[in-house]
């Protein structure tokens, strides 16, 4: 069993983009098969976010988040766990100055800085701050 870093970029892309992107598909396999994808707090309210966005956008009905949420809870119940404590706001903001990144993406960034775990993202300007930071990336 592998563990890894996901950012919301990828869980709203298995359950919002209309054609998924191949990489989001891979990494949502490889939790089917029994990874296991690390979380940091923040990351259940960018989810939640992320659906209540694309209801306002007309992409969702409000039956569709319901429909997702059911199938979303078996994932978040199996493959998903929470980084557990909360990073502190001195080290996510030093971390976003320092990789330009915001300090939802500094939060995702330093998890897997600190427990050592690739991190898996379909954000480019996390992607190239994870590469510039030593972070390695699921691939």
């Amino acid at each position: 069993m592998k563990r890894f870093v996901l950012d919301a970029s990828v869980a709203l892309a298995w359950f919002i983009d209309r054609s998924i992107a191949p990489y989001a598909t891979r990494v949502q396999r490889l939790l089917l098969a029994g990874d296991r994808a690390v979380v940091p707090p923040l990351w259940r309210l960018e989810v939640a976010n992320g659906f209540v966005t694309a209801e306002r956008r007309g992409i969702l009905t409000r039956s569709d988040t319901v429909q997702i949420l059911q199938n979303f809870e078996i994932v978040l119940a199996q493959a998903i766990e929470d980084s557990q404590p909360s990073l502190p706001m001195r080290r996510v903001i030093a971390t976003a100055r320092e990789c330009q990144l915001t300090a939802y993406d500094a939060e995702y960034l330093d998890t897997a800085r600190i427990q050592q775990l690739p991190l898996a993202t379909l954000d480019r300007h996390l992607e190239e701050a994870a590469v510039q930071a030593g972070v390695p990336l699921l691939r």
